[in-house]
């Protein structure tokens, strides 16, 4: 039995003042707006997937610091009776080559040369079609309506925008798009998207097709053109988002499930398989064992994907190669409990994000993420349509040889990542989600550690002082962290830097959703906006 079926530890040790939501029918995501746009779907008869859509699509008119309309996006679906898992990332235009970036130490990080083919869009589409129940014109309508009407910006999201005015100002479409009289909008100021309406519209009337082949598609094509982009459209008409399945492995008498690669989940599934082969859950959570051990096991399995992480296709080494309980209890033996290390990859044997999650009454669990990647993305907004593009082509490599190498045609190593817990017996536990660039598979492990190994309740997980590891034996940390932990990690030879501020994107934002009984209860991160509404 799971600590989380009958023994749940309603306390909340953290700063935080919040206590977990509980309720038949949820939703859980990084803005208030959104969370009321998917409850609104689950009031009109819709189902979790509706629900998780219109999150999903008014995230990108009320946060578009984080996601937008050219973002890329992947979802792990319960639907009452199996497990579903959707890739809906894009892949890199075909004229990229490793010679188009010589000269260059990495692929570029904003402008069209960091820009693949989107696939949110063909995410909304594929899950409306296949699992919704209401029309993408009804699941689109609360994001149209703040799109053309206007919504207060908040206080967080104000201060991204300012960090993308000063990052991507300079970009092609940005400033058109996103600043007023050369300015980025401060908290409690009305924000308008007269073209993001107009282009969210045709979307939904268009069933995404738009976007890929119609005029939508012209336009990208043509604006890549005019700033020298390698992108056109038949890139885009190529684009498909797959129904891939997932990934899973056994952690603390749950399975946890992750989209394969290209995406890092693979890397949470890792470090949560070494930490259970070198003993984790023999000491209280907040121990200095059990995040010495936990620091150490994400080590090991971040110098694993960095080595071994691409996009499915061109991977040498599986990911049924790297989750061999034998490799990750060789890799387990590396840990030494004194001391903080500084691991290399080992070899197998042969062969600004936001997070939406949704349950409804008649059992159907959603995990859905999208993404620009860093904060705005690229920068590139295409005129007239308010579509910001993501910068996922910067996730390639430029070493020769290497299984990320940048080429045409290929899904760069991703950071974004769905996660899915399931009890032992084959029913639903658990949907969750930690935003933040690389550091999700860290939070996924961190999440999965304390609501399912030791049973905390999914607000407190959430509100829990978080770590990050930064290469070699460097630890940051978040400024609530225990002093003590803090001096006992030294002592064991990590490098630790306590992070000032807010910590949004470096340490992530949290939504969770577990399942209990007939209700589910929820968590939801006060680190950005998070909501969790239920009724």
């Amino acid at each position: 039995m799971n600590k989380t079926d009958t023994c749940m530890d309603w306390n909340n040790p953290y700063p935080s003042a919040r206590s977990a939501v509980l309720g038949q029918n949820m939703v859980s995501t990084s803005h208030p707006l959104a969370a009321q746009a998917g409850l609104r779907m689950l009031q009109a008869g819709g189902n979790a997937v509706d629900a998780a859509l219109a999150a999903a699509m008014t995230l990108t008119v009320v946060e578009p610091t984080g996601c937008g309309i050219g973002s890329d996006a992947f979802a792990i679906v319960w639907d009452g009776k199996e497990l579903h898992g959707l890739n809906a990332s894009g892949r890199s235009p075909r004229g990229w080559s490793p010679d188009r970036f010589k000269g260059h130490a990495t692929v570029p990080d904003k402008g069209w040369e960091s820009v693949s083919v989107p696939g949110a869009v063909s995410a909304w589409a594929e899950l409306s079609s296949k699992l919704g129940r209401l029309s993408l014109e009804q699941v689109a309508a609360p994001a149209i309506h703040y799109a053309r009407e206007g919504f207060p910006v908040s206080p967080v999201i104000a201060r991204l925008w300012e960090l993308g005015r000063q990052r991507l100002g300079d970009q092609p479409g940005f400033a058109d798009a996103f600043l007023r009289d050369g300015k980025a909008p401060v908290a409690g100021q009305w924000y308008q998207n007269q073209d993001q309406a107009n282009t969210l519209e045709r979307i939904a009337a268009t069933q995404g097709q738009d976007f890929y082949t119609g005029e939508l598609a012209k336009r990208i094509a043509d604006f890549s053109r005019q700033h020298g982009g390698a992108m056109d459209e038949q890139d885009l008409a190529e684009h498909r988002a797959n129904w891939c399945g997932t990934i899973s492995h056994p952690f603390a008498q749950s399975v946890i499930h992750e989209i394969p690669p290209n995406g890092q989940g693979l890397a949470a599934l890792m470090a949560l398989g070494i930490m259970e082969q070198a003993g984790v859950g023999q000491q209280p959570l907040d121990h200095i064992d059990t995040v010495h051990v936990s620091i150490e096991a994400m080590k090991l399995a971040f110098a694993d994907l960095y080595e071994h992480h691409a996009d499915l296709e061109h991977m040498i080494h599986q990911p049924e190669h790297l989750l061999d309980p034998a490799y990750l209890r060789e890799r387990a033996a590396l840990i030494q409990m004194d001391k903080a290390g500084d691991p290399k990859h080992g070899l197998p044997g042969p062969s600004g994000t936001v997070y939406v999650t949704a349950a409804d009454s008649s059992g159907m669990m959603v995990s859905l993420i999208q993404s620009n990647y860093m904060g705005f993305g690229s920068g590139v907004v295409v005129p007239g349509t308010g579509i910001s593009m993501q910068n996922r082509g910067h996730g390639f490599t430029l070493r020769p040889g290497h299984v990320n190498e940048v080429a045409g045609g290929k899904r760069p190593s991703h950071t974004i990542i769905p996660a899915f817990a399931m009890n032992a017996d084959g029913t639903p536990q658990m949907s969750f989600g930690v935003m933040g660039g690389p550091f999700q598979s860290q939070g996924h492990m961190q999440m999965a550690l304390r609501v399912l190994l030791y049973g905390q309740n999914p607000q407190a997980a959430a509100d829990a002082p978080r770590w990050r590891v930064t290469g070699g034996r460097g630890v940051a940390v978040e400024p609530t962290f225990d002093p003590a932990l803090v001096r006992a990690l030294r002592e064991r030879g990590h490098e630790v830097v306590v992070e000032p501020g807010s910590g949004v994107f470096a340490f992530g934002g949290a939504q969770l959703i577990l399942r209990q009984g007939n209700h589910y209860v929820g968590g939801s991160d006060p680190r950005k906006d998070g909501q969790v509404v239920a009724y």
